[in-house]
């Protein structure tokens, strides 16, 4: 049996109906939501694989919409004990998943500015998202292998949240077709 997760209901809106071979998981957004929900989903169930669907801001303006599978996570939003932006005091500094090509920036707030995209781009992000990150890093305290598919919403820029309540559902269908396309439910 193999986990679909998404941070929001929004995002499985083109997921009507049970998938065969998946439960579903709907965490709430951010870091510490994705974290206890997962963890939460692990403790009581096993699992072969976890797949996490949804949406992401892009910072590399080479990055069209489409769907991008993530190779590396990492929190932009820390800084550890020399203040190294990117750089948590106990935790991996990056979760390498070793499956996609794209790198994903996690961070507990929505990224809807230019001064911020420079500073995660200097840091190797692509994209930026809000739990990638976490859902790695308790997949590999858990051990189970884990795939993240992230739907381009917004170009991360001014206005990136109008832009991404428009586009949520056009997302949800490309990583519904992404889906059907890879597993064929």
């Amino acid at each position: 049996m193999k986990l679909l997760v998404a941070a929001l209901e929004s995002e499985l809106v083109a997921f009507s109906g049970p998938l065969d071979g998946f439960d579903r998981l709907v965490t709430g957004p951010g870091k510490l939501k994705a974290t206890y929900g997962l963890t939460r989903a692990l403790d009581a169930g096993t699992y072969d694989e976890i797949l996490v669907v949804g949406t992401a801001g892009a910072l590399d303006p080479e990055l069209d919409a489409g769907v991008y599978e993530i190779d590396v996570a990492f929190q932009h939003d820390v800084r550890d004990e020399e203040g190294v932006a990117g750089q948590h005091v106990s935790m991996p500094p990056r979760m390498i998943l070793g499956i996609g090509t794209t790198t994903i920036a996690t961070g507990d707030s929505f990224i809807d500015d230019a001064d911020a995209v420079v500073g995660i781009r200097a840091l190797g992000g692509q994209l930026v998202d809000m739990e990638s990150y976490a859902y790695a890093w308790v997949a590999t305290q858990f051990g189970v292998p884990i795939r993240i598919w992230k739907a381009v919403s917004d170009r991360a820029q001014d206005d990136a949240n109008t832009t991404w309540n428009e586009a949520v559902t056009a997302c949800s269908h490309q990583l519904r077709d992404r889906v059907r396309d890879e597993f064929g439910v």
